[in-house]
C-alpha cells in the first residue's frame, strides 16, 4: 500500500523559526555581486512584499526538501495465527491411474487457497525427491507451479518417500514457527532405498515437525504400517483415503487444526522526491541573487 509521507517532519519548524527571525532578526548585509547580471534584473519585482514572499517561498522549499518527501510503497505480512506447512506430493507413475494426480492436485490447491495466513512449502517425489516451492507466503506462485507438475517429472520407476520426507523437513531448518505441520501423501511404498525411515522421522522430530501423512488407494498398495509409525512418532495423525470425497474430507479435517503464531516479514520500498522542492528552491534563490545583482549594476 503506497502512502506519500516526509521523513523528517519536525523539521517544518524552521518556518516558524524563519518567521520569527523575519520579523525581531532584519538582515544587515546586501548580497554579492555579480558581473554580466543586467539582464536579468527585471526577474524580480522591485516591491518589498514580492521579495519578501519568494524569500519564504525558498525557504519554505528548501525545508521541504531536508524533511524528506517519501512514498512509501508496504508489503506487510503481520504477526498471525497460522502455520508453516509442508506439502509432500507423491507424482510416480501409478499416482496417473484413474486420474488420482489430477484429483489431487485440484483438492491440495483447495486447500491452499484456504490457508490464507501460512507459509506453504511444496515437495515433490517419484523416483527422486526435490524442493520445488520452499516455505511462502506468496500462494499465487506456489498454485502456478503446481498446475504445472505432472506424474513423471521425477521419474516414473520408485517411490523415494523417505527421501522426501527427509528433503522437506530441511525447509524448517530455520525455522521459528510454534508449530511446524508436514501432510505426507503417497499411493506406494518406499523401494528407492536413498534414505533409511529412521533417518528421515528423526529428522523431523528434531525439528518439531507434526507429520501427516495420508495412504491413497487400497492398503494393498501402501505400507499403512509405515505411514502410521512417521504418524504416530511425530505427534501426527494417519489417513487413508479410497475416494475423492474421502480426500476432501481428510484436508479439510487437517484444516481445522489449532492455529500457531509465525512472525511475518514486512518490506518497505521508498521513492524519494527531495529533488523537486530542492531544485525549485534553487531557482528562486538563483533568480533573486541575479535580481537583486541587476539592479546593483544600474545603479
Amino acid at each position: 500500500m503506497e502512502h506519500f509521507v516526509f521523513e523528517y517532519p519536525w523539521l517544518f519548524l524552521l518556518i516558524l523559526l524563519y518567521l520569527i527571525c523575519e520579523k525581531w532578526c532584519p538582515a544587515r548585509l546586501e548580497t554579492i555581486l555579480f558581473p554580466g547580471a543586467d539582464r536579468l534584473a527585471d526577474i524580480v519585482k522591485s516591491r518589498p512584499t514580492g521579495k519578501k514572499w519568494m524569500r519564504f517561498l525558498t525557504f519554505t522549499l528548501l525545508v521541504t526538501a531536508l524533511a524528506s518527501p517519501v512514498i512509501k510503497d508496504e508489503v506487510v505480512l503481520e504477526r498471525d495465527k497460522g502455520y508453516e506447512i509442508s506439502l509432500i506430493l507423491d507424482a510416480s507413475g501409478s499416482m496417473a491411474q484413474n486420474g488420482k494426480f489430477d484429483i489431487v492436485k485440484n483438492i491440495v490447491t483447495q486447500f491452499i487457497k484456504e490457508r490464507k495466513h501460512d507459509k506453504i512449502g511444496l515437495t515433490i517425489f517419484a523416483d527422486f525427491a526435490y524442493v520445488a516451492v520452499p516455505l511462502t507466503y506468496d500462494k499465487e506462485s506456489l498454485l502456478r507451479l503446481l498446475d504445472k507438475v505432472e506424474v513423471g517429472i521425477a521419474g516414473t520407476n520408485r517411490t523415494a518417500l523417505y527421501e522426501a520426507l527427509f528433503m522437506s523437513t530441511k525447509l524448517f531448518k530455520n525455522s521459528h514457527a510454534k508449530r511446524k505441520i508436514a501432510i505426507l501423501l503417497t499411493d506406494g511404498m518406499d523401494n528407492a532405498g536413498t534414505v533409511p525411515l529412521e533417518v528421515a522421522i528423526n529428522t523431523a522430530k528434531k525439528y518439531g515437525i507434526k507429520v501427516y501423512t495420508i495412504g491413497v488407494g487400497q492398503p494393498g498398495d501402501f505400507n499403512p504400517y509405515v505411514l502410521r509409525k512417521i504418524a504416530q512418532e511425530t505427534g501426527g495423525r494417519y489417513f487413508e483415503a479410497d475416494s475423492a470425497e474421502k480426500l476432501k474430507e481428510i484436508y479439510k479435517e487437517i484444516d481445522r487444526l489449532e492455529k500457531s503464531e509465525i512472525e511475518g516479514n514486512r518490506y518497505v520500498k521508498k521513492r524519494y522526491f527531495y529533488m523537486w522542492p530542492l531544485s525549485a528552491a534553487l531557482l528562486l534563490m538563483a533568480v533573486l541573487v541575479l535580481g537583486k545583482i541587476g539592479r546593483k549594476r544600474r545603479v
